[in-house]
């Protein structure tokens, strides 16, 4: 299976490359992923900007399949076309890994929120994590590494 240690591109969250595209505006820059920028290894992505969702912008979960956001909004056409995008850029790039946002709707692997906006976590995955575990990438999230 793929190491992020190795050569090759990595599919990299935006947000944990110091980029301002969290839902919130914030960022969640990530050591290893500024490391990846620097070696010239990361492809950052923004799956939910890249399908036309604006920043900041209310919080998002999945349930039963569906995106919707805090206040009642379903946007999963919005969040599925961004997941697609980005995947089919780690196919072009020729991704082994990815290195993903914990917990998020569409980078979340293992664990996602559970839709109901509990705070509460269920296993999971985001939707762009989904597509990529089936293009077998290897999916690592900050919280693997430490």
């Amino acid at each position: 299976m793929a190491k992020l240690s190795e050569s090759g591109p990595v599919l990299v969250s935006a947000c944990l490359c110091g980029l301002p595209c969290r839902y919130d505006g914030s960022v969640s820059a990530l050591p290893a992923a500024l490391e990846l920028v620097r070696q010239g290894r990361a492809i950052p992505v923004c799956p939910e900007q890249l399908g036309g969702l604006p920043t900041p912008r209310p919080a998002i979960e999945l349930r039963h399949g569906r995106a919707l956001d805090k206040e009642g909004r379903e946007v999963t056409a919005l969040v599925a076309r961004g997941a697609r995008a980005a995947a089919d850029l780690a196919g072009l790039a020729g991704c082994r890994a990815a290195l993903l946002k914990a917990r998020s709707p569409t980078c979340g692997s293992g664990r996602i929120y559970d839709g109901a906006f509990s705070g509460t976590l269920i296993p999971g995955d985001g939707m762009l994590a989904g597509l990529l575990r089936a293009m077998g990438l290897e999916l690592v999230s900050e919280e693997d590494l430490g």
